[in-house]
Protein backbone atom coordinates (compact mmCIF):
# COMPACT_ATOMS: atom_id res chain seq x y z
CA UNK A 1 0.00 0.00 0.00
CA UNK A 2 1.57 3.60 -1.17
CA UNK A 3 0.58 6.80 0.07
CA UNK A 4 -1.20 7.36 -2.94
CA UNK A 5 -3.41 4.31 -2.02
CA UNK A 6 -4.19 5.31 1.35
CA UNK A 7 -7.38 4.46 2.61
CA UNK A 8 -7.39 8.40 4.42
CA UNK A 9 -7.13 10.72 1.96
CA UNK A 10 -9.71 13.22 3.30
CA UNK A 11 -12.70 13.53 5.04
CA UNK A 12 -15.77 14.35 2.66
CA UNK A 13 -17.74 16.25 4.71
CA UNK A 14 -19.23 18.95 2.33
CA UNK A 15 -18.32 19.33 -1.91
CA UNK A 16 -16.55 21.11 -2.46
CA UNK A 17 -13.88 21.64 0.09
CA UNK A 18 -13.70 25.28 1.21
CA UNK A 19 -10.15 25.56 0.12
CA UNK A 20 -11.83 25.84 -3.70
CA UNK A 21 -13.19 28.83 -2.56
CA UNK A 22 -12.07 31.68 -4.02
CA UNK A 23 -12.93 35.42 -3.67
CA UNK A 24 -15.91 36.43 -5.78
CA UNK A 25 -15.07 39.32 -8.32
CA UNK A 26 -18.52 40.32 -8.51
CA UNK A 27 -19.57 40.14 -5.09
CA UNK A 28 -23.05 39.41 -5.68
CA UNK A 29 -25.73 40.45 -3.42
CA UNK A 30 -27.20 37.96 -1.10
CA UNK A 31 -30.92 38.91 -2.53
CA UNK A 32 -29.88 37.98 -5.47
CA UNK A 33 -28.34 34.87 -4.51
CA UNK A 34 -31.45 33.55 -3.22
CA UNK A 35 -34.10 34.84 -5.30
CA UNK A 36 -36.00 32.36 -7.09
CA UNK A 37 -34.16 29.46 -4.98
CA UNK A 38 -36.31 26.92 -3.15
CA UNK A 39 -36.47 27.77 0.36
CA UNK A 40 -39.13 25.71 1.87
CA UNK A 41 -36.91 23.21 3.53
CA UNK A 42 -33.60 25.12 4.44
CA UNK A 43 -31.09 24.30 6.65
CA UNK A 44 -29.35 26.52 9.40
CA UNK A 45 -25.91 26.52 10.94
CA UNK A 46 -24.71 29.21 13.60
CA UNK A 47 -20.82 28.93 13.91
CA UNK A 48 -19.15 29.63 17.12
CA UNK A 49 -15.34 29.96 16.74
CA UNK A 50 -14.15 29.95 20.37
CA UNK A 51 -12.65 27.14 22.26
CA UNK A 52 -10.81 26.49 25.71
CA UNK A 53 -8.03 24.56 24.43
CA UNK A 54 -7.23 23.30 21.09
CA UNK A 55 -6.97 19.66 20.54
CA UNK A 56 -3.66 18.53 18.31
CA UNK A 57 -5.75 16.92 15.80
CA UNK A 58 -8.06 20.00 15.28
CA UNK A 59 -8.01 21.80 11.55
CA UNK A 60 -11.60 23.61 12.42
CA UNK A 61 -11.92 27.43 11.83
CA UNK A 62 -11.66 28.30 16.04
CA UNK A 63 -9.37 30.62 18.31
CA UNK A 64 -8.36 29.75 21.84
CA UNK A 65 -10.07 32.06 24.51
CA UNK A 66 -11.15 35.59 24.11
CA UNK A 67 -10.67 38.51 25.25
CA UNK A 68 -12.92 40.26 27.54
CA UNK A 69 -16.20 41.60 25.26
CA UNK A 70 -15.27 39.52 22.71
CA UNK A 71 -17.89 36.90 22.82
CA UNK A 72 -20.45 40.14 23.18
CA UNK A 73 -19.10 41.60 20.21
CA UNK A 74 -18.79 38.51 18.04
CA UNK A 75 -22.92 37.60 19.09
CA UNK A 76 -23.27 41.17 17.90
CA UNK A 77 -22.06 40.97 14.67
CA UNK A 78 -23.78 37.41 14.15
CA UNK A 79 -27.11 39.28 14.78
CA UNK A 80 -26.38 42.04 12.38
CA UNK A 81 -25.35 39.37 9.89
CA UNK A 82 -28.78 37.20 10.71
CA UNK A 83 -30.92 40.63 9.54
CA UNK A 84 -29.08 41.02 6.72
CA UNK A 85 -29.54 37.55 5.92
CA UNK A 86 -33.24 37.07 6.25
CA UNK A 87 -33.58 40.20 4.50
CA UNK A 88 -32.44 38.14 1.48
CA UNK A 89 -34.42 34.92 1.87
CA UNK A 90 -38.67 35.17 1.06
CA UNK A 91 -40.92 36.18 3.75
CA UNK A 92 -42.09 32.52 3.11
CA UNK A 93 -38.44 30.72 3.98
CA UNK A 94 -38.81 28.32 6.27
CA UNK A 95 -36.24 26.04 8.08
CA UNK A 96 -36.07 22.58 8.30
CA UNK A 97 -33.41 22.04 10.70
CA UNK A 98 -30.80 23.52 12.72
CA UNK A 99 -27.15 23.07 14.09
CA UNK A 100 -24.89 25.36 16.52
CA UNK A 101 -21.18 23.92 15.41
CA UNK A 102 -17.87 25.24 16.36
CA UNK A 103 -15.25 25.51 17.82
CA UNK A 104 -17.49 25.24 20.72
CA UNK A 105 -20.72 26.70 21.18
CA UNK A 106 -21.16 25.85 24.86
CA UNK A 107 -17.86 27.76 25.38
CA UNK A 108 -20.42 30.61 25.39
CA UNK A 109 -22.41 31.34 28.75
CA UNK A 110 -26.11 30.11 29.74
CA UNK A 111 -27.29 33.80 28.93
CA UNK A 112 -24.93 34.05 25.77
CA UNK A 113 -26.57 30.86 24.60
CA UNK A 114 -29.85 32.00 25.40
CA UNK A 115 -29.19 34.84 22.93
CA UNK A 116 -27.74 32.56 20.45
CA UNK A 117 -30.88 30.65 20.18
CA UNK A 118 -32.54 33.97 20.17
CA UNK A 119 -30.48 35.09 17.24
CA UNK A 120 -31.97 31.68 15.74
CA UNK A 121 -35.84 32.30 16.40
CA UNK A 122 -36.21 35.85 16.66
CA UNK A 123 -33.97 37.18 13.61
CA UNK A 124 -34.32 34.05 10.92
CA UNK A 125 -37.47 32.72 11.87
CA UNK A 126 -36.24 29.15 12.81
CA UNK A 127 -38.53 27.38 15.32
CA UNK A 128 -36.36 25.52 17.46
CA UNK A 129 -38.41 23.58 19.39
CA UNK A 130 -40.17 22.17 16.62
CA UNK A 131 -36.95 20.95 14.20
CA UNK A 132 -34.45 19.41 14.63
CA UNK A 133 -31.59 21.22 16.52
CA UNK A 134 -28.24 20.01 17.20
CA UNK A 135 -25.65 21.37 19.25
CA UNK A 136 -21.71 20.40 19.88
CA UNK A 137 -20.23 20.19 23.31
CA UNK A 138 -17.02 19.59 25.25
CA UNK A 139 -17.24 18.15 28.55
CA UNK A 140 -15.62 20.91 30.56
CA UNK A 141 -17.97 23.16 28.94
CA UNK A 142 -21.46 21.22 29.08
CA UNK A 143 -22.30 22.54 32.31
CA UNK A 144 -25.49 22.12 33.74
CA UNK A 145 -26.70 25.83 33.47
CA UNK A 146 -25.95 25.91 29.31
CA UNK A 147 -27.40 22.13 28.97
CA UNK A 148 -30.63 23.48 31.02
CA UNK A 149 -30.43 26.58 28.45
CA UNK A 150 -29.98 24.14 25.04
CA UNK A 151 -32.68 21.64 26.35
CA UNK A 152 -35.30 24.18 27.46
CA UNK A 153 -34.78 25.71 23.75
CA UNK A 154 -35.32 22.64 21.92
CA UNK A 155 -32.16 21.28 21.55
CA UNK A 156 -32.50 17.35 20.56
CA UNK A 157 -29.28 16.56 19.66
CA UNK A 158 -26.65 17.21 22.35
CA UNK A 159 -22.81 15.70 20.35
CA UNK A 160 -19.64 15.58 22.84
CA UNK A 161 -16.56 15.30 21.90
CA UNK A 162 -14.84 12.82 23.37
CA UNK A 163 -12.30 11.17 21.36
CA UNK A 164 -10.51 8.50 24.28
CA UNK A 165 -11.99 7.82 27.41
CA UNK A 166 -8.58 7.13 28.49
CA UNK A 167 -6.26 9.53 29.81
CA UNK A 168 -3.41 8.61 28.39
CA UNK A 169 -4.93 8.13 24.52
CA UNK A 170 -6.25 11.77 25.51
CA UNK A 171 -2.76 13.01 25.96
CA UNK A 172 -1.21 11.69 22.94
CA UNK A 173 -3.52 13.28 20.83
CA UNK A 174 -2.44 16.30 22.73
CA UNK A 175 -6.07 16.63 24.11
CA UNK A 176 -6.17 17.77 27.97
CA UNK A 177 -8.69 15.45 29.47
CA UNK A 178 -9.45 13.33 32.44
CA UNK A 179 -12.13 10.70 32.37
CA UNK A 180 -13.36 11.71 35.44
CA UNK A 181 -14.89 15.11 33.85
CA UNK A 182 -16.16 13.03 30.75
CA UNK A 183 -18.06 10.66 32.66
CA UNK A 184 -19.50 13.89 34.96
CA UNK A 185 -20.38 15.54 31.87
CA UNK A 186 -22.48 12.23 30.41
CA UNK A 187 -24.00 12.42 33.47
CA UNK A 188 -25.11 16.19 32.95
CA UNK A 189 -26.32 15.37 29.79
CA UNK A 190 -28.23 12.41 30.20
CA UNK A 191 -29.88 14.63 33.24
CA UNK A 192 -30.76 17.34 30.87
CA UNK A 193 -32.89 14.82 28.79
CA UNK A 194 -31.70 15.30 24.88
CA UNK A 195 -33.21 12.85 22.81
CA UNK A 196 -30.16 12.32 20.99
CA UNK A 197 -26.76 12.34 22.62
CA UNK A 198 -23.75 11.60 20.19
CA UNK A 199 -20.74 10.86 21.25
CA UNK A 200 -17.55 11.03 19.10
CA UNK A 201 -14.47 8.98 19.44
CA UNK A 202 -10.99 8.69 17.16
CA UNK A 203 -8.89 5.92 15.90
CA UNK A 204 -5.50 5.83 14.92
CA UNK A 205 -3.79 7.82 17.76
CA UNK A 206 -0.29 6.88 18.17
CA UNK A 207 -0.20 4.26 21.06
CA UNK A 208 -3.86 2.96 20.64
CA UNK A 209 -3.98 -0.60 20.55
CA UNK A 210 -7.14 -2.47 19.15
CA UNK A 211 -7.83 -3.62 23.38
CA UNK A 212 -7.36 0.25 24.32
CA UNK A 213 -9.82 0.94 21.51
CA UNK A 214 -12.32 -1.46 22.71
CA UNK A 215 -11.86 0.10 26.13
CA UNK A 216 -13.27 3.49 24.99
CA UNK A 217 -15.89 2.00 23.08
CA UNK A 218 -17.37 0.17 25.98
CA UNK A 219 -16.78 3.28 28.56
CA UNK A 220 -19.41 4.92 25.60
CA UNK A 221 -21.44 2.02 25.33
CA UNK A 222 -21.97 2.19 29.06
CA UNK A 223 -23.77 5.49 28.57
CA UNK A 224 -26.39 3.89 25.50
CA UNK A 225 -25.90 6.73 23.62
CA UNK A 226 -28.41 7.13 20.43
CA UNK A 227 -25.70 8.03 18.29
CA UNK A 228 -21.50 7.35 18.04
CA UNK A 229 -19.13 8.67 15.80
CA UNK A 230 -15.73 6.90 14.91
CA UNK A 231 -12.92 9.25 13.25
CA UNK A 232 -9.72 7.77 11.73
CA UNK A 233 -6.87 10.40 12.76
CA UNK A 234 -6.13 12.65 10.71
CA UNK A 235 -2.54 14.53 11.05
CA UNK A 236 -2.85 17.90 8.75
CA UNK A 237 -0.79 20.72 8.15
CA UNK A 238 -0.89 23.63 10.87
CA UNK A 239 -2.18 21.80 13.59
CA UNK A 240 -0.45 20.80 16.84
CA UNK A 241 0.25 17.01 15.71
CA UNK A 242 1.11 18.25 12.39
CA UNK A 243 3.96 20.92 13.77
CA UNK A 244 5.73 18.24 15.30
CA UNK A 245 4.58 14.89 12.94
CA UNK A 246 4.89 13.89 9.08
CA UNK A 247 1.54 14.02 7.81
CA UNK A 248 1.48 11.98 4.99
CA UNK A 249 0.44 8.32 5.48
CA UNK A 250 2.27 5.37 6.13
CA UNK A 251 1.73 1.90 5.27
CA UNK A 252 1.59 1.12 8.86
CA UNK A 253 -0.45 3.65 10.09
CA UNK A 254 -2.90 2.98 7.39
CA UNK A 255 -2.98 -1.03 8.48
CA UNK A 256 -3.46 0.52 12.03
CA UNK A 257 -6.33 2.49 11.56
CA UNK A 258 -8.17 0.25 8.50
CA UNK A 259 -7.87 -2.54 11.46
CA UNK A 260 -8.93 -0.29 14.20
CA UNK A 261 -11.73 1.01 12.54
CA UNK A 262 -12.87 -2.93 11.45
CA UNK A 263 -12.97 -3.59 15.12
CA UNK A 264 -14.74 -1.02 15.99
CA UNK A 265 -17.47 -1.68 13.20
CA UNK A 266 -17.75 -5.12 14.44
CA UNK A 267 -18.22 -4.71 17.59
CA UNK A 268 -20.83 -1.65 17.41
CA UNK A 269 -22.44 -3.76 15.27
CA UNK A 270 -22.48 -6.64 17.58
CA UNK A 271 -23.99 -4.19 19.84
CA UNK A 272 -27.23 -3.45 18.66
CA UNK A 273 -25.39 -0.25 16.26
CA UNK A 274 -26.80 0.19 12.59
CA UNK A 275 -23.96 1.76 10.53
CA UNK A 276 -24.90 5.09 8.70
CA UNK A 277 -21.95 5.90 6.91
CA UNK A 278 -18.03 4.94 7.49
CA UNK A 279 -17.92 7.44 10.26
CA UNK A 280 -21.88 7.32 12.13
CA UNK A 281 -23.42 4.46 13.88
CA UNK A 282 -27.00 4.94 15.30
CA UNK A 283 -28.47 2.31 18.18
CA UNK A 284 -31.15 0.43 16.70
CA UNK A 285 -35.08 1.38 17.43
CA UNK A 286 -33.05 4.66 19.25
CA UNK A 287 -34.62 8.45 19.00
CA UNK A 288 -33.42 9.98 15.45
CA UNK A 289 -32.30 13.77 15.13
CA UNK A 290 -33.21 13.78 11.23
CA UNK A 291 -33.80 16.65 9.41
CA UNK A 292 -37.64 14.84 8.23
CA UNK A 293 -37.96 16.92 5.05
CA UNK A 294 -34.55 18.32 4.13
CA UNK A 295 -32.27 17.01 2.32
CA UNK A 296 -28.70 17.68 2.10
CA UNK A 297 -28.25 17.19 -1.85
CA UNK A 298 -30.90 19.56 -2.59
CA UNK A 299 -32.12 21.67 -0.02
CA UNK A 300 -30.10 25.09 0.28
CA UNK A 301 -28.35 26.04 3.68
CA UNK A 302 -27.97 29.64 5.33
CA UNK A 303 -24.68 29.70 7.47
CA UNK A 304 -24.04 32.29 10.06
CA UNK A 305 -20.58 33.35 11.84
CA UNK A 306 -17.19 33.71 10.31
CA UNK A 307 -16.49 29.67 9.90
CA UNK A 308 -19.89 28.79 8.68
CA UNK A 309 -20.51 28.20 4.46
CA UNK A 310 -24.44 28.70 3.21
CA UNK A 311 -25.10 26.93 -0.11
CA UNK A 312 -27.52 27.99 -2.92
CA UNK A 313 -28.21 25.85 -6.21
CA UNK A 314 -25.92 28.00 -8.09
CA UNK A 315 -23.12 29.52 -5.52
CA UNK A 316 -21.54 28.11 -2.38
CA UNK A 317 -20.18 30.99 -0.30
CA UNK A 318 -18.67 31.96 3.03
CA UNK A 319 -15.31 33.44 4.45
CA UNK A 320 -12.09 33.43 4.39
CA UNK A 321 -10.86 30.08 5.99
CA UNK A 322 -7.54 29.33 8.35
CA UNK A 323 -5.97 27.24 10.94
CA UNK A 324 -3.24 29.28 12.30
CA UNK A 325 -3.97 31.18 15.57
CA UNK A 326 -2.97 34.47 13.91
CA UNK A 327 -4.99 33.93 10.66
CA UNK A 328 -7.88 32.95 12.80
CA UNK A 329 -7.70 36.05 15.00
CA UNK A 330 -7.46 38.59 11.90
CA UNK A 331 -10.39 36.66 10.22
CA UNK A 332 -12.87 36.87 13.61
CA UNK A 333 -11.66 40.65 14.40
CA UNK A 334 -12.50 41.47 10.88
CA UNK A 335 -16.21 39.52 11.12
CA UNK A 336 -16.64 41.17 14.51
CA UNK A 337 -15.61 45.07 13.06
CA UNK A 338 -17.74 44.15 9.73
CA UNK A 339 -20.83 46.83 9.29
CA UNK A 340 -22.13 45.04 5.96
CA UNK A 341 -23.08 41.22 5.27
CA UNK A 342 -25.24 41.55 2.24
CA UNK A 343 -22.60 40.54 -0.16
CA UNK A 344 -21.03 37.14 -1.22
CA UNK A 345 -17.52 37.48 -0.47
CA UNK A 346 -15.26 34.16 -1.31
CA UNK A 347 -17.23 30.70 -2.53
CA UNK A 348 -17.67 28.29 -5.46
CA UNK A 349 -19.96 28.37 -8.43
CA UNK A 350 -22.02 25.45 -9.00
CA UNK A 351 -22.27 23.89 -12.32
CA UNK A 352 -24.54 21.28 -13.70
CA UNK A 353 -21.45 18.64 -13.71
CA UNK A 354 -20.23 19.52 -9.83
CA UNK A 355 -24.20 19.62 -8.66
CA UNK A 356 -24.27 16.13 -9.87
CA UNK A 357 -21.24 15.71 -8.18
CA UNK A 358 -21.95 16.73 -5.38
CA UNK A 359 -25.41 14.22 -5.20
CA UNK A 360 -23.35 11.72 -6.13
CA UNK A 361 -20.74 12.49 -3.12
CA UNK A 362 -23.71 13.15 -0.58
CA UNK A 363 -25.20 9.83 -1.16
CA UNK A 364 -22.61 7.61 -2.16
CA UNK A 365 -21.04 8.06 1.10
CA UNK A 366 -23.76 7.47 3.18
CA UNK A 367 -25.08 3.31 3.73
CA UNK A 368 -28.51 4.12 2.05
CA UNK A 369 -26.46 4.56 -1.01
CA UNK A 370 -27.84 6.48 -4.43
CA UNK A 371 -31.58 6.47 -4.93
CA UNK A 372 -31.45 5.53 -8.79
CA UNK A 373 -34.59 7.09 -9.33
CA UNK A 374 -34.60 10.25 -7.65
CA UNK A 375 -31.41 11.06 -9.27
CA UNK A 376 -32.99 10.13 -12.93
CA UNK A 377 -35.75 12.83 -11.78
CA UNK A 378 -33.49 14.78 -10.75
CA UNK A 379 -30.80 15.06 -13.73
CA UNK A 380 -32.80 13.12 -16.24
CA UNK A 381 -29.75 10.60 -16.60
CA UNK A 382 -27.74 7.76 -14.53
CA UNK A 383 -24.28 7.94 -12.29
CA UNK A 384 -23.26 5.33 -14.78
CA UNK A 385 -23.95 7.77 -17.63
CA UNK A 386 -22.34 10.79 -15.62
CA UNK A 387 -19.39 9.29 -14.36
CA UNK A 388 -18.16 5.88 -16.32
CA UNK A 389 -14.59 6.12 -15.18
CA UNK A 390 -15.13 6.89 -11.42
CA UNK A 391 -17.45 3.69 -10.93
CA UNK A 392 -16.00 1.36 -13.21
CA UNK A 393 -12.61 1.73 -10.96
CA UNK A 394 -14.57 1.51 -7.66
CA UNK A 395 -16.10 -2.06 -9.22
CA UNK A 396 -12.74 -3.06 -10.25
CA UNK A 397 -11.88 -2.55 -6.46
CA UNK A 398 -14.63 -4.65 -5.07
CA UNK A 399 -16.40 -0.77 -3.70
CA UNK A 400 -20.12 -1.17 -5.27
CA UNK A 401 -22.50 -3.46 -4.05
CA UNK A 402 -25.09 -4.82 -6.91
CA UNK A 403 -28.61 -3.28 -6.61
CA UNK A 404 -31.43 -2.94 -8.76
CA UNK A 405 -32.63 0.25 -7.38
CA UNK A 406 -29.87 2.05 -5.41
CA UNK A 407 -25.77 2.45 -6.46
CA UNK A 408 -24.63 1.09 -2.70
CA UNK A 409 -21.07 0.92 -1.24
CA UNK A 410 -19.83 -2.76 -0.10
CA UNK A 411 -18.78 -2.93 3.57
CA UNK A 412 -15.16 -3.02 2.03
CA UNK A 413 -16.15 0.45 0.12
CA UNK A 414 -17.37 2.17 3.70
CA UNK A 415 -14.17 1.35 4.76
CA UNK A 416 -12.64 2.97 1.73
CA UNK A 417 -15.11 6.27 2.15
CA UNK A 418 -12.13 9.01 2.75
CA UNK A 419 -10.62 7.56 -0.65
CA UNK A 420 -13.50 7.26 -2.88
CA UNK A 421 -14.74 11.02 -1.92
CA UNK A 422 -12.20 12.67 -3.25
CA UNK A 423 -12.17 10.31 -6.39
CA UNK A 424 -15.21 12.26 -7.27
CA UNK A 425 -13.91 16.03 -7.38
CA UNK A 426 -14.05 17.35 -10.39
CA UNK A 427 -10.61 18.67 -12.12
CA UNK A 428 -11.40 22.23 -11.42
CA UNK A 429 -11.81 21.51 -7.81
CA UNK A 430 -8.61 19.43 -7.47
CA UNK A 431 -6.67 22.38 -8.92
CA UNK A 432 -7.96 24.82 -6.58
CA UNK A 433 -7.61 22.86 -3.41
CA UNK A 434 -4.10 22.00 -4.93
CA UNK A 435 -3.30 25.95 -5.23
CA UNK A 436 -4.57 26.73 -2.02
CA UNK A 437 -1.88 27.98 0.45
CA UNK A 438 -2.46 26.51 4.11
CA UNK A 439 -2.68 29.86 6.83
Amino acid sequence: MTPAESPYQSYVYAYPHKTAYRPLPARPSLADLWRGEKQDALSLYLHIPFCEVRCGFCNLFTRIGSPEGLTTAYLDALERQAGQAREALSDTAEFALAAFGGGTPTYLTAAELERLCDIAEHRMGADLRSIPLSVEASPDTATADRLQVLAERGTTRLSLGVQSFLDEEARSAVRPQKRAAVEAALGRIRDAGFPVLNIDLIYGIDGQTAVSWIKSLDAALSWQPEELYLYPLYVRPLTGLGRHADSTPSPEWDAQRLTLYRAGRDHLLANGYEQVSMRMFRRSGAAGASAGEYACQTDGMVGLGCGARSYTSKLHYSFDYAVDAREVRRIIDDYVAAPDFSRAELGWEMTDEETRRRHLVQSLLQGEGVDLAAYRERFGSSPEQDFPSELTGFAANNWLAAGADRLLLTAEGLAWSDAIGPRLFSAGVRERMAGYSPK
